[in-house]
């Protein structure tokens, strides 16, 4: 079963008030990208996690959404520089007097400077907790995204086996149409022939190489089984259960390629018509290949 780059994936997890979500998101990429941003409390561990997320994903940009929530400790976020108060009391207190105005400092005269706010710093136990948080999430986002992931590689895998098998089909019928021909081709060599006995200019050299060419322009069964081989190959691989991406667009180029020489060679309008529509069905396939891991 092959596996879609694209998925979405949200998992939460909570323990003494805080809270934490993860939100996971993945799109198309030839590589294993992972846009992480950590919020601070947690950032000396980016490499633990972006293990974390490798022991999933193998391809896709992954973009990372963390929100940690502890408004139910009862705890503020923020909490207040002690020595910088009691600065600004004083200096208050020593441009009071040296105006001559004879007022105590009141506390909202202390609100003015936002400067003696800052961020409050959790203990070493609370730091432990969020991230054990923040891995139970992520196990739960990586769940839902796989899933997802997994749900719409079954579609992209019977979308591709279809159009591989409508490939197949006109290779079947282009081989048969070409098996049909071979009489007419010896008809066509001999009517040749004779026209350049009859015309007394018969060159033994001019001959063999009309020949080799009017048989090698004619003869595609070579590329026709080359293309049944990659078809074959193609189909075992979208079955495989590791991420077949990029073997899967091999296999679509080698196949493009082959097709692409039964189309030169052919010189025929009846199998240039089903060439055309076996890389209708081809150009579906690599575009959807793109959307594999």
């Amino acid at each position: 079963m092959i596996t879609s780059m694209t998925g979405f994936g949200r998992g939460e997890a909570s323990s003494e008030g805080i809270s934490v979500m993860v939100e996971l998101k993945t799109v198309n990429s030839r590589y294993l990208d992972i846009s992480l941003r950590l919020p601070k409390i947690i950032q000396e561990q980016e490499l633990e996690f972006k293990e974390l997320l490798q022991q999933s994903l193998e391809r896709g940009k992954v973009n990372v959404n963390i929100r940690i929530d502890k408004a139910n400790t009862g705890k503020p976020e923020v909490t207040f520089n002690k020595k910088l108060v009691r600065g600004y009391k004083e200096m208050l207190k020593e441009l009071s007097e040296a105006a001559g105005i004879n007022e105590t400092v009141q506390l909202s005269d202390l609100m003015q400077f936002n400067d003696i706010f800052e961020s409050r710093e959790e203990d070493e136990e609370t730091q432990q907790l969020i991230w054990e948080l923040t891995q139970a999430a992520t196990e739960k986002a990586l769940t839902m995204l796989m899933n997802m992931r997994r749900q719409e590689g079954t579609q992209l895998e019977n979308d591709l086996l279809q159009r591989i098998n409508d490939i197949e089909e006109k290779l079947d019928t282009v081989l048969e149409i070409t098996n049909g021909r071979a009489e007419e081709t010896r008809n066509q060599l001999l009517e040749r022939i004779d026209e350049l006995i009859e015309s007394d200019k018969i060159d033994e050299e001019r001959l063999e190489m009309e020949v080799a060419v009017l048989v090698d322009k004619m003869d595609i069964t070579e590329e026709i089984v080359r293309t049944q081989s990659h078809i074959k190959f193609f189909r075992k691989a979208v079955k495989n259960e590791e991420s077949v991406g990029r073997r899967l667009n091999f296999l679509s180029q080698e196949i493009n390629r082959e097709i692409n020489t039964i189309g030169s060679k052919a010189n025929d309008s009846e199998i240039s018509q089903h060439i055309v529509q076996a890389k209708e069905s081809l150009e579906q396939i690599r575009e959807q290949v793109q959307n594999v891991e």
